[in-house]
């Protein structure tokens, strides 16, 4: 078996501008497939970046809420009766909002508010300069250090700027394990201070963040909320929440599934058509290696060999390149959506492994068909 790969491997890069054009194909393939779920993956992870962000085990909601930038205000009883619930550690309430900044230079620039709790600051950034406690001070505002940052002009501790005119004044720079989605830069402040600033209706509570006891007590607490007549959602079912929203509910998750099938299509169609070039040139070769005494079943192993071979240096090839472009593009473009994920790898190495099944299936009923005598007859 061994002296048959290895006959397999030299027929195929034998003739290197063939080997070359059948890498090019599953290349090709794996690239535009990679790029787009990486996209996809990149913005639903941007998307859900205030749950990542604050790291609360449970999130209270509106039941209407289907994702996080969408809030709806809570009355106060609710934050009073989930705190009543049995297995409720503690829950505190959460400001989450949009608000219009004036810079020292005159331009206006959106931002995102998000009112942690003044007793616990549950859910506060880590600081890389200045003092947690200097949030509680008049004005004071906590910037992300992200990429779009540089929309407020790059900031520093003491930075001014005007909110709703109120002043107000950086005094600490954070850093957050994931950017938002829709180009915005991220303000913290404390509760008191974000209800006070920014306009709001008659309740202000975007969200209560809750921490059980124990996980056991994870669903009693939904269920009691529930019968309050709002939503309890762990963090990773409220993550899950926001990525079928964009999934289902928007485009988004149509037009990259689209173009991800044209991607296969594509790869599929080079790789299976150049493949089977491939084998027909090379039937004299099957043919005498038959003559030779060699089983079905071993040309059917050549077969697989090669087509798998191609396959997976292809994939390395398509990811590699894909990688590639992806950190350029962030060097160049910070806040550019895409990441590279273990799902998004298995996804693409389970669409090769189909493109070259499909192109061994091609090669190897042209191979099995094929009689030695018609070969050193012709």
């Amino acid at each position: 078996m061994k002296g048959i790969l290895k006959i397999a491997f030299k027929l195929l890069v034998n003739d290197k501008g063939k080997y070359a054009a059948l890498l090019v194909g599953i290349t090709f393939a794996v690239f535009l497939m990679v790029q787009m779920t990486s996209i996809f993956s990149g913005i639903l992870i941007k998307s859900s970046s205030t749950v990542i962000n604050l790291g609360a085990d449970m999130w209270v909601m509106d039941p209407a809420v289907n994702n996080v930038a969408s809030s709806i205000p809570l009355p106060d009883y609710v934050l009073d009766a989930v705190r009543s619930i049995e297995g409720v550690n503690y829950a505190v309430p959460l400001y989450s909002g949009a608000a219009l900044v004036k810079l020292r230079n005159g331009i206006f620039q959106p931002v995102t508010i998000l009112g942690l709790d003044d007793n616990s600051l549950f859910g506060r950034p880590e600081l890389i300069a200045g003092k947690i406690e200097d949030i509680y001070a008049e004005n004071a505002f906590i910037v992300v250090q992200d990429a779009e940052v540089r929309k407020l002009g790059h900031p520093t501790v003491g930075t001014e700027f005007e909110l709703n005119d109120h002043r107000g004044v950086i005094v600490g720079i954070a850093k957050v394990g994931a950017s938002g989605l829709f180009g915005l830069p991220t303000l913290y402040t404390t509760y008191s201070k974000a209800i006070q600033y920014i306009p709001s209706p008659r309740f202000t509570i975007s969200y209560i963040l809750v921490e059980p006891k124990t996980p056991e007590a994870v669903t009693h607490i939904e269920s009691e909320v529930r019968r309050l007549g709002y939503l309890a959602l762990t963090k990773d079912e409220f993550m899950e929440k926001i990525a079928n929203f964009y999934k289902y509910q928007t485009g988004l998750g149509t037009n990259i599934l689209i173009m991800t099938a044209v991607s296969f299509l594509v790869g599929l169609s080079i790789s299976g058509q150049t493949f089977y070039t491939f084998i027909l040139e090379n039937l004299e070769k099957f043919g005498a290696l038959k003559a030779m005494g060699a089983k079905g079943r071993e040309l059917i192993y050549m077969i697989l060999f090669q087509a798998m071979f191609t396959a997976l240096v292809g994939y390395g090839l398509g990811v590699g390149l894909c990688v590639l472009i992806i950190v350029l593009a962030k060097i160049r473009v910070p806040e550019y959506s895409a990441a590279v994920t273990f799902t998004t790898l298995a996804f693409a190495f389970v669409m090769v492994l189909i493109i070259a099944a499909i192109s061994s299936y091609i090669g190897i009923r042209k191979v099995l068909k094929i009689e030695p005598f018609d070969i050193f007859r012709g």
